[in-house]
């Protein structure tokens, strides 16, 4: 990586100088600016009066996050990587509704992921610290992954139970009038929902409705639990992480002192 291309890198990638700092707020601005644009257009009367400069806004916001978005690309020694990383996919998809918006209508709405592009504050307001919270968290959830699978597994069958009990029940007279809709209706009653577009009317009816109330109450609160047990379990995070990014891959949360990143062995500056 010659010079320029790696100080290009520096100020894409990185946040801790002048010019880097500068490079992630004008980002920002223009991030919240293009979702702005978004919102308004969606208002009929502001887009029958100003539609014209909505249009012109979004392509300009549109052009500029293309280039960002090829620079990334091309500074980036770990395209693949980077392209189908989480940021990666945001970026492409900030931009890609816009051009998918000659062929299908209204298709540029989905703009609004751009929002997402908004996270990458942590690194502006100097939140690096942080990070090692949020993976704490991850660790814990990607933990907790098969016991959660299991509670969906169980809840799908006791939703599944449930319907066809309604259905047989109730039957179409009272609007259950197959055992997909009375699936809908016992996912929104063990959820607590109750909207109440469909509601049982006899007393075998209304009885089962009241136990899977009182199961939603007890369903809701198993998840919380799950996590919660993973997270005692995992180690706490220590408060050493710092906002500095390898300009090589892309890993972020380095270490203030590093002088090689943990994830690819480039040399830091």
């Amino acid at each position: 990586m010659n010079l320029t291309k790696r100080r290009l890198a520096h100020i894409v990638f990185e946040s801790n100088d002048r010019a880097s700092k500068l490079f992630d707020v004008i980002l920002l601005i223009l991030i919240l600016g293009s979702v702005i644009v978004v919102v308004l257009d969606s208002v009929a009367d502001l887009r029958a009066e100003y539609g014209r400069l909505f249009y012109v806004l979004e392509l300009v916001f549109t052009f500029l996050f293309t280039i960002e978005y090829l620079l990334r690309v091309w500074l980036t020694s770990k395209t693949r990587k980077y392209v189908f990383s989480f940021y990666g996919m945001v970026d492409l998809l900030a931009i890609l509704p816009v051009y998918l918006s000659f062929f299908i209508a209204n298709v540029q709405l989905l703009t609004v992921v751009r929002a997402l592009r908004l996270l990458r504050v942590i690194r502006i307001l100097k939140l690096g610290r942080y990070l090692a919270e949020a993976d704490f968290i991850q660790r814990s959830l990607k933990a907790s992954l098969a016991k959660i699978q299991i509670f969906l597994f169980a809840v799908i069958t006791i939703v599944l139970i449930m319907g066809t009990l309604m259905y047989l029940i109730e039957g179409p007279e009272t609007g259950f009038t197959s055992i997909p809709r009375s699936m809908y209706w016992a996912i929104v009653t063990l959820t607590t929902v109750g909207f109440g577009d469909i509601t049982p009317e006899t007393p075998v009816g209304q009885f089962v409705a009241s136990l899977i109330m009182l199961l939603g109450y007890a369903i809701i609160a198993v998840p919380t639990g799950i996590v919660s047990a993973e997270m005692a379990k995992q180690k706490a995070p220590e408060h050493h992480a710092s906002s500095r990014t390898c300009t090589h891959c892309g890993k972020d949360g380095l270490d203030r002192d590093a002088h090689f990143c943990k994830n690819c062995g480039y040399p830091l500056d």
